[in-house]
Parts: structure tokens; sequence; C-alpha cells
């Protein structure tokens, strides 16, 4: 279950994500630690060993400015065009899955 912002948060959106593995999880909070901790870009790595914050908020975003280079030059930085197609083909498939139930 998620809601939008619940009203004890301190900040407007709760921007997060969350990665769920066989052997722990990593956490992403872009806007706000739960935990009280300052800052943005949280990244909480929990597994079998440790759990840790790791300060991502000098990660950058080099992403979009790859996009817009590869759609210019019609070249392949941000991802290839292979795994372009596979994302879309599953997302075309989960949706008319989706459709007939």
């Amino acid at each position: 279950m998620d809601w939008f912002t619940p009203d004890a948060l301190p900040t407007w959106g709760d921007g997060r994500l969350t990665i769920l593995g066989t052997e722990g999880y990593l956490e992403l909070r872009k806007y706000v630690d739960v935990g009280g901790r300052k800052g943005t870009d949280h990244l909480i790595l929990v597994n079998q060993s440790k759990s840790e914050k790791i300060d991502a908020s000098g990660a950058g975003l080099p992403y979009f400015s790859r996009l817009a280079y590869d759609i210019e030059h019609r070249s392949e930085t941000a991802m290839s065009q292979v795994h372009c197609f596979t994302v879309m083909e599953l997302a075309l498939r989960a949706q008319q899955m989706a459709e007939l139930e």
C-alpha cells in the first residue's frame, strides 16, 4: 500500500525507490530520510552482513544528457537500442496481460 504525502512527513512528496532481493534490499530516498538525517539522496543498503547509508548526493544525473545526445547523434550511450526494444516489448506484454484480466 502507498499514499501520497503523509501529514507527518517534513517535506512535500516522498520520492523513493525500493529494490528487494533475495539477500537484502536497496532503498533510495530522494527528498527525506525518515530516520531524521539531513540532506537528500539517501541510499540505504541492507544485506546479510551490513546495513549502511551511502551518500548518493554527488551521483549526478548522466542519463538525460546522454539520451539527448543519442537522439541528436543516433548513438547508444544512454542505453542500447536492443535494451530499449526489450523493455518496450515487456511493457506491451504486461499491458496486454492486464487487459485480459
